[in-house]
């Protein structure tokens, strides 16, 4: 009995613990959605460009995120990335490619 009990609890804990990290997941993605959402009027919703600026979704997130740092530092050239970029801190950034790495075109 007593060591069902502890079965029971250790498995309410890990279920808890597991709920949280969703749960803060959950709120983390929000944000990152709504920060992506900023990136639509140029490059389509999701990431999925119509135009001839390129498409996000997909893409390496390796490879955006050093982009957007490029663009963040000065050092690749841009109209407007360089002021979109600089409002975000290098772990957004991060955030961003990740989001944008796992969206489909």
């Amino acid at each position: 009995m007593m060591i069902e009990l502890r079965r029971i609890a250790a498995a309410v804990t890990l279920g808890l613990g597991l709920l949280g990290a969703v749960s803060a997941h959950a709120a983390e993605d929000r944000h990152v959605r709504a920060w992506a959402a900023t990136c639509a009027t140029c490059h389509g919703t999701q990431g999925v460009s119509g135009s001839d600026v390129p498409t996000l979704a997909g893409q390496n997130e390796g490879q955006l995120l050093k982009l957007l740092k490029e663009f963040k530092d000065g050092t690749r050239p841009a109209t407007v990335m360089h002021q979109h970029t600089k409002g975000y801190t290098d772990e957004e950034l991060a955030l961003l490619a990740a989001y944008f790495a796992r969206q489909r075109p």
